[in-house]
């Protein structure tokens, strides 16, 4: 989970649903990198860091159209645009792959 926010960490305790991340690269850890914000991708290449694995495997879903240019600059696998209202075509032309209303719409298959 990324995120640009200080109380990231903080949320995801209150809801009690930090443990279905393995990594949290919050706001909170780009003051103490120096990690610009987005559309730089450093905060999501310092999670895939964390995780030990190449951008490249990673899929990436972001609401923000900084975050989806962040996501094509970092080169993702796959940047998933999520849509809440009518940015479609702004976030496919910042880098979106794909573009969905809501995370219900994707399913996930393991091979």
């Amino acid at each position: 989970m990324v995120s640009s926010s200080k109380n990231a960490r903080a949320i995801l305790n209150a809801a009690k649903i930090e443990h279905h991340f393995d990594v949290c690269v919050d706001g909170v850890d780009a003051e103490i990198l120096a990690l610009p914000g987005k559309p730089d991708p450093s905060l999501f290449l310092e999670a895939t860091r964390r995780l030990g694995i190449r951008p490249s495997r990673a899929i990436l879903f972001e609401d923000s159209l900084a975050g989806v240019e962040a996501g094509k600059r970092g080169s993702f696998g796959c940047v998933v645009g999520i849509d809440h209202g009518s940015r479609r075509v702004a976030l496919c032309q910042r880098g979106a792959d794909v573009v969905v209303k809501s995370l219900q719409e994707v399913h996930v298959e393991e091979n």
